[in-house]
């Protein structure tokens, strides 16, 4: 697997991006999906970053918005057929190596109270529950966490 920074506007990557949205919007009504678009995720402050296999097809995305000494985990998403080996697990990692890469000493993230094998995930890595942050306010669909990325634990 080689995961890369790569540009979210790709047909491949809308592709994974559209099947993750799916995957939310049957879990939860639309005002609990959080989802960055397309432009969004093209910002100068987001690492955008996609996992693809031998072959070059494009398994799993993950990004880092960055926000000062904090960032969040957004877009995190691995295709069905790529579950199992531990993708979402080196993805997080990746996107943790490279906020602590940027300074960030809060790692944030938002997630559904259905969505459980991500919270296992983030629960596994360190992760805790915290209050809405940033923009976010209390949904009784959504789980807040943070990591304190100052204490050395990787994923």
């Amino acid at each position: 697997m080689n995961i890369a920074i790569e540009d979210p506007a790709q047909p491949d990557i809308i592709a994974l991006l559209e099947h993750g949205d799916a995957e939310a919007a049957s879990l939860y009504p639309a005002e609990s999906n959080h989802l960055l678009p397309i432009d969004a995720l093209r910002e100068p402050s987001v690492l955008f970053h996609v996992a693809r296999d031998a072959a070059g097809t494009a398994l799993a995305t993950g990004a880092v918005v960055l926000k000062g000494d904090w960032a969040e985990v957004k877009r995190m998403w691995v295709e069905p057929q790529a579950r199992g080996q531990g993708l979402s697990k080196t993805m997080l990692a990746t996107l943790e190596l490279k906020a602590r890469a940027h300074g960030v000493r809060w790692l944030r993230l938002e997630t559904g109270v259905d969505s459980h094998s991500a919270l296992g995930l983030y629960r596994r890595a360190g992760f805790v529950t915290r209050e809405p942050f940033a923009d976010y306010r209390p949904d009784p669909l959504s789980v807040f966490m943070e990591k304190d990325l100052s204490l050395k634990t990787l994923v």
